[in-house]
């Protein structure tokens, strides 16, 4: 089993995302001892975002490339091939603002391609990323998942319609959260990973 770990928090190890994210890969790698984890830290190496270029290069075919297309398209080529090679992805996501990390967003604009992660015919959009299984590891001060703020995540629906855009639509969530929260914060973590079913 191939497992791609995306870790997109900046906070290293005070990190409930990525505690949690790694808490998944090692229920993983224990029930697949042969396993291969590629970890990327997308904050100490992040994608760039997308500029007139990339969009240029993404949009004209390999062969009409000039040097400065395929500088600027290596990121995208590389990081479609290695989801492609993923058999298991994990994404750490911390909530921020309601939503994603802007280096998480960045990764996604990079392996969203027209021909290449999904395309388009006369039945209309198609993803190509298929028979992968996704686990998102999203960490929030507040509670998201349910009550009052749950209309203001735009953690987990997002990813879903995004990853599910590009074909991968086994996708499993888990939550720490409340992690500001008095009453919850001391265990939101631990709950957490209690949950995590493979």
């Amino acid at each position: 089993m191939k497992i791609l770990n995306l870790i997109s928090s900046p906070r290293g190890e005070a990190s409930s995302s990525i505690k949690l994210g790694n808490a998944i890969v090692e229920k993983l790698t224990a029930a697949n001892p042969d396993s291969i984890v590629i970890t990327h830290n997308l904050t100490s190496k992040p994608f760039p975002h997308l500029e007139e270029v990339h969009i240029n290069s993404f949009f004209t075919p390999a062969e009409n490339h000039t040097p400065e297309f395929e500088e600027a398209i290596k990121h995208s080529n590389e990081a479609i091939a290695e989801l492609k090679a993923a058999d298991v992805i994990v994404i750490g996501v911390p909530l921020y603002n309601f939503g994603i990390p802007s280096t998480l967003k960045t990764w996604i604009d990079h392996i969203a391609r027209a021909g290449q992660t999904f395309s388009y015919s006369e039945n209309g959009p198609e993803g190509l990323v298929k028979g992968k299984k996704v686990y998102l590891a999203i960490s929030s001060g507040g509670v998201y998942s349910e009550g009052p703020m749950k209309a203001y995540d735009f953690t987990e629906s997002y990813l879903r319609s995004v990853l599910g855009f590009l074909g991968m639509v086994d996708i499993v969530a888990y939550r720490a959260e409340g992690l500001s929260v008095p009453d919850l914060k001391d265990e939101a973590l631990s709950k957490a990973i209690e949950t995590i079913a493979l």
